[in-house]
């Protein structure tokens, strides 16, 4: 079992032993990893480009929980809705491989409908 797997069988667990699944729908699950997403916006709010690589130990930490939770509401809502997290992953790499072949984007952050 990989460790997403793992992860996902975890979280279910932890929401079952919380009678927590009735809140669990796709729609409250994207809403609450929205909201994590923010969160973890407002850790780089009002950062310097140079000054998000360089974190103090109290930013990294809240950026740590932060992606953890994205992490979290990501597994959770791809396990409502019975997405293999990986496979999906996998594809869309081969996906946008194919919409940005290296010989056109190279060294271009244009948009691929751009080049």
């Amino acid at each position: 079992m990989d460790s997403l797997e793992i992860l996902k069988q975890t979280m279910r667990q932890f929401a079952e032993e919380r009678e927590w699944d009735q809140f669990h729908s796709p729609k409250n699950l994207s809403m609450a990893l929205a909201g994590e997403t923010a969160e973890l916006l407002d850790c780089f709010r009002w950062l310097t480009e140079e000054a998000s690589y360089q974190l103090d130990e109290q930013q990294a930490q809240a950026v740590k929980e932060e992606l953890a939770d994205v992490l979290l509401f990501t597994v959770r809502l791809a396990d409502k809705l019975n997405i293999d997290l990986m496979a999906a992953a996998e594809q869309k790499i081969e996906k946008n491989a194919r919409h940005y072949p290296i010989d056109k984007v190279k060294g271009s952050a244009k948009k691929y409908n751009q080049y």
